[in-house]
């Protein structure tokens, strides 16, 4: 890349035709890159839909979708209902954290089977890079890279864009921590995710319903390449790093006792992604609070905007857990318990 007129080039590759089971990826991809007149060469990164990586590796699913996303689930972050089943945000067994693990019906060829992610995206991409060096005929340790890209959602945006499942031969940040900005102030914090960028770009022409599965892109900085084996897995922020584990709702049902997932989750009812009206929303929270005290009881009577909830309990101990429990559970469907009357037995809540 020139320091006085930075250049990048992205080329997407026409022409791959219909990847089933067994396909010589590689060569499909170098031969649409020879067509399109960007043969590999060093200092390439070529950018392939996960998706074909799956169709290439036969990665598909007999069963129920659902049933394929919990069996590549690793935790549930969070889950709300919608007009087709459960929808949930997972730290996928491929690494990142995603709606429904990547499992994917979309864009999967004629039989339609829902596709699966390559449980070690990194590895594949690495397979792959050295199957494209081959197919080109450059030498093994050419500065080339290949990126996996899938698409998922941001927190706090809205809209999806690609990012780098798997990575071989390329840098996944670009380190700029000790340096100094342009006006000569100390970076300290600044790590671009540059495997990320990449992908994104590349889906610029790879598009979504245009059929181009990979992208070819040129002109990337030469520091970028070789150096020790860093993978995509190390852009997956988890563990003492994360500061969303679960989503707020999820970490309120939580401490209830009701993991996300769960079968006692399910029982209690996900909320939903559209509006819901007052008295679903009264159930789980009157759901949640009796779930872990055995002894307790709720009657309800709902009315306009508010709901009072009779709570009994065996003894002044478990009916003060399920007061304290109905007004955490409250918080998690964004309503405010308040408590009207109490004996040592019973106790009125207001919920609005």
């Amino acid at each position: 890349m020139s320091a006085s007129r930075p250049r990048v080039e992205v080329v997407g590759l026409l022409g791959v035709p219909e990847v089933a089971p067994g396909d010589d990826l590689a060569g499909l991809l170098v031969g649409a890159a020879r067509t399109a007149g960007c043969a590999p060469r060093a200092g390439d990164c070529l950018v392939v839909s996960s998706k074909v990586v799956s169709k290439a590796l036969g990665l598909t699913w007999a069963g129920e979708r659902a049933e394929a996303v919990a069996a590549h689930t690793r935790r549930v972050v969070a889950e709300r209902a919608g007009s087709t089943g459960p929808t949930r945000v997972v730290e996928s067994v491929a690494g990142p954290v995603m709606a429904a693990a990547g499992v994917d019906s979309s864009n999967t060829g004629p039989s339609g089977a829902v596709l699966l992610l390559p449980e070690d995206p990194d590895a594949e991409a690495g397979r792959l890079r050295d199957g494209v060096l081959a197919a080109a005929g450059l030498p093994a340790g050419t500065p080339f890279a290949v990126v996996l890209s899938d698409t998922a959602g941001r927190p706090w945006r809205a809209g999806q864009t690609d990012f780098a499942l798997g990575l071989a031969g390329m840098a996944p940040l670009d380190d700029l921590r000790g340096g100094v900005d342009h006006d000569g102030r100390p970076l300290a914090v600044t790590a671009r995710a540059v495997a990320d960028e990449v992908a994104a770009a590349a889906d610029l022409v790879k598009g979504k319903a245009a059929g181009v599965p990979a992208a070819l892109v040129r002109g990337l900085p030469a520091g970028w390449f070789g150096g020790s084996p860093v993978a995509a897995a190390a852009l997956v922020r988890t563990g003492p790093g994360d500061w969303f584990a679960r989503g707020h709702v999820e970490a309120l049902r939580g401490a209830l006792g009701v993991a996300p997932g769960s079968a006692a989750s399910a029982e209690v009812g996900l909320r939903s992604v559209a509006p819901e009206a007052l008295p679903d929303r009264v159930a789980r929270v009157v759901g949640l609070a009796l779930h872990d005290v055995p002894d307790g009881s709720a009657d309800v009577a709902v009315g306009a905007g508010s709901a009072e909830v009779v709570l009994a309990a065996g003894d002044p101990y478990d009916l003060g857990r399920l007061v304290a429990r109905t007004e955490v559970a409250a918080v998690s469907e964004d309503l405010v318990a308040e408590v009207r009357s109490r004996t040592p037995v019973s106790a009125i809540v207001r919920l609005s």
